[in-house]
């Protein structure tokens, strides 16, 4: 560590979806103990965290359990997690989809470990990377699912065997028809935010493998549809004094990129 550079403090527990807790040290999957190797991520919604054990290496994903100033918030890692476990089972059988494994507790999810690391603006990507991620994002929107989570390429895993993943459904929109999904409203909706995912995708394409994209796709990719445009003006200054604040409580190290997991 430079010799300037603050320890990371640690955030105030409020801020945590476990509280003062961490993610168990061990727990049971198939009838088999795993035991905790890293935490990836602890925020205010949700702790992710990479087990091993005898079936192989698998994540836990476990919702908001902690009270905030008294309130019992429990109830929003609940319906997160059936939210997230349901989209999981709506993209079951997807080679771009890690495998679902099930519930764990009453706010927690379990998903194959995949290999890989975040894809980044300067990865050098394979000739069917980007097409095996239309190709999956296409099959997502034809269950009326929108992935929405695409803004930032750290948010697609590259895999070691160099094909890209898509694992985190926190924000993905789905509504069922038994819930209102096929009306009016909805499907607008839905049509929106899957546009978005297709801008989001270009956008990384260009940037990284323009030699596959003709001249109306490189077109399309710098066009920003108007709710992203106007999402930039508004919220971006809100984004950077949340993360100011984060700083300053301890949450994050640094107001660019991704809170350290």
């Amino acid at each position: 560590m430079n010799a300037r550079q603050k320890p990371a403090r640690e955030p105030p527990s409020w801020l945590r979806a476990l509280g003062r807790n961490g993610l168990p040290d061990e727990i049971t999957v198939a009838d088999r103990p795993h035991q905790l190797v890293r935490t990836y991520k602890h925020d205010f919604f949700a702790a992710t965290g990479l087990y091993s054990g005898p079936g192989g290496r698998v994540v836990l994903k476990v919702g908001r359990q902690a009270s905030f100033v008294g309130i019992p918030l429990a109830w929003i890692g609940r319906f997160l997690m059936r939210r997230e476990a349901r989209l999981f089972e709506r993209t079951e059988g997807m080679p771009a989809i890690p495998r679902f494994l099930g519930t764990w507790g009453e706010t927690g999810i379990l998903h194959e470990y995949i290999e890989g690391r975040p894809l980044t603006k300067r990865d050098e990507v394979n000739d069917q990377f980007f097409p095996c991620l239309e190709d999956v994002l296409t099959k997502i929107h034809a269950l009326d699912v929108a992935y929405v989570d695409l803004e930032k390429p750290e948010n697609i895993l590259r895999g070691e065997d160099g094909r890209p993943y898509l694992f985190d459904f926190q924000i993905s929109w789905y509504l069922p028809p038994n819930r209102g999904g096929h009306s009016w409203a909805a499907r607008m909706i839905l049509k929106t935010l899957q546009a978005s995912d297709r801008y989001h995708l270009l956008k990384h394409w260009r940037r990284i493998r323009p030699d596959q994209l003709n001249e109306t796709q490189i077109a399309e990719s710098y066009r920003a549809p108007f709710w992203i445009a106007g999402h930039r003006i508004l919220f971006r200054p809100m984004t950077r004094l949340r993360r100011q604040i984060l700083v300053w409580l301890g949450a994050r190290q640094s107001t660019t990129g991704r809170s350290p997991g």
